[in-house]
């Protein structure tokens, strides 16, 4: 059966909008639960959400939902992802729901399902969900004697805090270190500056008032700007940008420059290495990360696995291999010593405490090598499949054969939208630019842009 709810990351749309309307989510909470439910015994479900106004629909649509199919619901409120995936375990509960579109704005929304072990669920799993949504919902539905209760459960995120605390070693204090934090109006507005606070960091907190309508709006991870002019502003040590779940972060150093996920990895992957704590001799991430990544890690004699784009494909990778640090450039970053899922205050816990330790400044200790020249555009088509055109394969396996062994081209179509977005990296800064100049024209020319041309470009590492 074709995917037509699930993508990469659970299922996400516009709020009130298919796929993400009460109607669907009533029907998830009803099938799910049906799947997780075996056995006499009271079931149990949690959920956690990020701040969106659309999420007390969704939520309620839930709750009916596992209720209606025998299952017992723990309502955690606004709460960070990670927090959700170690509650599952902690709590014993045989499933776990966050509400969130993550670094989307407040019009879209998400439903991410976790199962008892706290990792997301496989695609095998969600594929089977959306088989009994195609059937008689009716079916699924308990006796009378079985319908489940709901009930919301105070210090959920004081929980979380102590569990992120215990993952420093008792040695680390960030006593004197001065820290801005950003929460981006999200899910972590309470517990990370709590956190930090307790750990003895002199915390400067904002984009900490959520109202249902600013989570990621001009602040969080995705606009770093905000938290560098900040660390700026106050002279503080460093910054840290979380998203609006707080499954991703980056840094902003005491001169309001941004590290990156690719040089957290390398933060860690260092230290980590040095300390024998390790695993795998290499570390997990996905096509998108620098190759100034890779051959730093090559100089350590250390590897770089990739993966396709999502931190689930990083996890099932790490899983696999025996690794216990991946993530993404993006920030997306997972310790499978203390996590199943991205944890953006876990990964900045880690990186303070080698700064700490270290004695030196951010700057210093977050750039650990030069960023290979590296461009990103995103080109939206009309109908068709450009990828499957021979001028448009032409045209990538020459600028392919061009960037030679230095370089790299990465081709990827959105698995959300009619976008594909092209990637290339090489020593050539130039070189980069042509060749991705000449892709996004290959792929437009056979499919005109639904928006009139290519998106702007990102540029990540050095290419401006």
């Amino acid at each position: 059966m074709a995917r037509q709810l699930f993508g990469t990351d659970g299922i996400r749309g516009q709020a009130n909008t298919y796929p993400m309307t009460a109607s669907i989510a009533l029907k998830v909470g009803m099938a799910a639960g049906y799947m997780f439910t075996n056995g006499s015994r009271r079931h149990r479900v949690v959920i956690g959400k990020d701040t969106r106004l659309s999420g007390y629909a969704i939520e309620a649509a839930l709750v009916s939902g596992f209720t209606s199919v025998g299952m017992d619901v723990v309502q955690l409120g606004p709460i960070p992802t990670p927090a959700v995936a170690m509650l599952v375990r902690s709590l014993r509960a045989d499933l776990g729901v966050m509400i969130s579109a993550s670094h989307n704005p407040y019009q879209d929304n998400g439903i991410k399902l976790f199962g008892p072990d706290g990792y997301k669920l496989s695609d095998e799993v969600e594929e089977a969900i959306e088989a009994h949504l195609q059937g008689n919902m009716d079916e699924l539905l308990a006796k009378p004697d079985r319908i489940g209760q709901a009930k919301r459960i105070d210090g959920a995120n004081e929980r979380y805090v102590e569990f992120a605390k215990r993952t420093l070693d008792k040695t680390v204090s960030l006593n004197g270190l001065k820290v801005v934090v950003d929460c981006a109006n999200g899910a972590a507005y309470r517990a990370a500056p709590a956190a930090l606070w307790e750990l003895g960091a002199d915390v400067t907190s904002i984009a900490v008032t959520p109202d249902g309508r600013n989570i990621n709006r001009g602040c969080g991870s995705t606009v770093p700007e905000t938290v560098c002019r900040k660390v700026v502003e106050t002279g503080a040590h460093v910054g840290i940008a979380l998203d609006g779940d707080a499954d991703r972060v980056v840094i902003a150093d005491e001169h309001g420059q941004v590290v990156d996920g690719d040089q957290i990895l390398a933060v860690i992957a260092s230290s980590w290495r040095d300390t024998g704590r390790l695993q795998g001799d290499g570390i997990v991430a996905t096509v998108m990360s620098n190759l100034g990544l890779e051959r730093y890690l090559g100089g350590l004699g250390l590897t770089l696995v990739r993966t396709k784009v999502g931190d689930r494909y990083v996890v099932e990778e790490m899983r696999r291999g025996g690794y216990n640090v991946g993530g993404e450039q993006s920030g997306h970053v997972v310790l499978s010593d203390y996590a199943t899922t991205g944890d953006g205050l876990l990964t900045a816990l880690q990186v303070l405490s080698v700064v700490i330790q270290s004695g030196k400044p951010v700057s210093e200790v977050c750039r650990r090598f030069e960023p290979v020249p590296q461009l990103l555009k995103s080109v939206r088509y009309k109908g068709g499949n450009p990828l499957e055109s021979d001028a448009v394969k032409r045209i990538v396996d020459a600028g392919t054969l061009r960037l030679g062994k230095t370089g790299r081209v990465v081709i990827r179509p959105s698995g959300t939208e009619p976008v594909i977005r092209v990637m290339a990296e090489g020593d050539d800064k130039g070189l980069v630019t042509e060749v991705v100049e000449e892709i996004t024209a290959s792929i437009e020319r056979f499919a005109p842009s639904a928006a009139g041309g290519a998106a702007a470009a990102n540029a990540i590492g050095s290419v401006g």
